[in-house]
């Protein structure tokens, strides 16, 4: 794994890992996932204590919107990629006593098989994650705990109460147009919480960054 750079998005627990292909007139190789490259590079310590357990792949048809889904026992981190297609990732902080609680970030992923690297994004847990699909979209997700059914839920995707304040415009724009142009998103996605009901939430009592923590 050839990992060229690291680095964190508005929300600062939120990391980009970019790295390497091998390419020629043939097409290109990549080793996307190495342990060992993890564990011994200097800027991806946040992932030395961290094992993936389950890995996912979902195909997207365009305007598709899914999330912003998380879940406890276990917490859930989540190590994505886009395989093909266009991505855009919705991260929001979920954590109670964090000073961006209730803020979103988007995060542009597309992939294009002409170029020279590609990415891994790092969604720990304390967030809800969702994406955006603008066009027909395989992903890939690395997962640092099992499904656990009963012990997830999610934040709508058109609560009126998530800031955006720290999104790039033109990717929210770009969002803001899936759902004019009525976006697919499941009943269940539709129809979750609000940041303030989530924050009255006595669920939302394990999601704290001191929780986190111990």
């Amino acid at each position: 794994m050839r990992i060229l750079s690291v680095r964190a998005l508005a929300l600062p627990d939120i990391q980009v890992i970019t790295f390497g292909r091998f390419a020629d007139h043939r097409g290109y190789f990549t080793e996307p996932f190495r342990r060992s490259d993890l564990d011994n590079h200097p800027e991806t310590r946040f992932l030395r204590d961290v094992s993936f357990v389950q890995s996912n792949e979902s195909l997207s048809r365009p305007g598709t919107i899914r999330g912003l889904h998380f879940q406890w026992n276990p917490y859930v981190g989540k190590l994505v990629r886009t395989l093909q297609g266009h991505l855009i990732d919705i991260v929001l902080d979920i954590r109670l006593d964090s000073p961006t609680f209730g803020q979103a970030i988007l995060y542009d992923m597309p992939n294009d098989d002409s170029r020279a690297t590609a990415e891994w994004i790092w969604v720990p847990p304390g967030f809800a994650y969702g994406t955006a699909f603008p066009a027909e979209t395989r992903i890939e997700y690395l997962c640092t705990g099992e499904y656990s059914p009963g012990c997830e839920a999610g934040i709508s995707p058109t609560a009126d109460d998530i800031d955006w304040s720290l999104c790039d415009p033109a990717l929210k724009r770009q969002l803001d147009a899936l759902l004019e142009r009525g976006a697919t998103i499941s009943d269940k996605d539709r129809s979750g919480l609000r940041v303030r009901q989530w924050r009255d939430d006595p669920r939302a009592s394990q999601f704290t960054c001191a929780a986190l923590r111990s």
